[in-house]
């Protein structure tokens, strides 16, 4: 061996001989997670709550810095760029990672395999089909059974072209051979038009609906699930309706940059494990708007990431909607 190679070999030794350490005096200080949404939204939000729980588990404060913008894309390419030393997390969602990749490849400035290292899921929201009150359908079957005979006769409000609730709805249709007619909301909360009854119905997560169902302003007629949710267990499934493989769901998740060690992104998956089942009233919380807080191993949510990019690049190929 040349003096070189004994060199580097050495240097190598030396390295991987202190990840260890590393990770055992991490976290010594605060953890930023950068949330690209919003502040006050709900995906803001659960990035605060779980925040506050990981703060628990790994005894150093966990804050949350909101860089929103251009969907979703300047905070995830500020966690992408970030370093690699797990005081810099990011999180992810369906649409940063397994949506817009599809319907702008060509300006998503990050790749989630290359730049981002999975921590863990942090919980998924259901997708539901809910309608104002004056449809006189009761569930998907009857919408689509109508949707067959009068083709184009609902509305359904999305939060943009490209949003989750037009991509949900637009895997629908394509998913039951339909025709819907769909109304982009670009700069404004499309709730307020589907209360008022302007527009029909709207193909999104439950919890910016929960207020107005519970206020009986607006219906759910079906929910996706391999089964009933047990806290709506009136409210049939996709599957019922007759389509098995509709399954958009809405999550959040945890990532830090490439490179970060793998001693560090172990320590944080299990303090995650800690943090999802640590508070009961959390828990609750989640499942009364049809979700689940959950966590799961760095190689669990990297073969979830796998298996839901491949569903939505599906639907989305089949819908045909490109934005590049």
């Amino acid at each position: 061996m040349n003096p070189i190679t004994r060199r580097l070999g050495l240097a190598a030794v030396a390295l991987l001989s202190t990840l260890p350490a590393l990770a055992q005096d991490y976290p010594n200080r605060s953890i930023r997670i950068i949330a690209p949404f919003p502040v006050g939204t709900g995906p803001d939000t659960n990035a605060r709550e779980i925040a506050q729980e990981l703060s628990k588990v790994l005894g150093q404060p966990v804050v949350v810095e909101n860089r929103p913008g251009a969907s979703s894309m300047i905070g995830m390419e500020a966690g992408a760029k970030a370093t690699p030393d797990g005081y810099t997390l990011v999180m992810g969602s369906t649409s940063s990672l397994s949506v817009l990749p599809h319907i702008m490849p060509n300006k998503v400035p990050y790749k989630a395999e290359r730049d981002f290292v999975p921590i863990s899921i942090v919980g998924l929201l259901n997708t539901a089909l809910t309608a104002h009150p004056s449809l006189p359908e009761k569930n998907a079957k009857e919408l689509i059974e109508r949707l067959k005979a009068q083709p184009g006769s609902v509305i359904a409000a999305t939060s943009g072209v490209g949003s989750y609730s037009h991509l949900a709805g637009e895997w629908f249709a394509s998913s039951a051979g339909v025709k819907i007619n769909f109304v982009p909301y670009n700069t404004s909360s499309p709730y307020g038009d589907l209360v008022a009854g302007q527009v029909n119905v709207i193909f999104d997560a439950l919890p910016a609906a929960i207020g107005n169902v519970r206020a009986g302003k607006l219906k759910i007629l079906a929910l996706t699930g391999k089964s009933r949710h047990p806290n709506f267990p009136d409210v049939p499934t996709f599957a019922e309706a007759g389509l098995p493989d509709y399954s958009p769901t809405a999550w959040i998740g945890l990532f830090a940059p490439a490179k970060t060690p793998a001693p560090i992104i172990a320590k944080l998956g299990e303090a995650m494990q800690k943090a999802a089942a640590q508070n009961p009233d959390l828990i609750a919380k989640w499942r009364t708007t049809a979700g689940e807080l959950r966590a799961q191993t760095p190689a669990e949510f990297a073969a979830f990431l796998k298996q839901d990019d491949a569903l939505w690049g599906a639907a989305i190929r089949k819908a045909g909607v490109k934005l590049d």
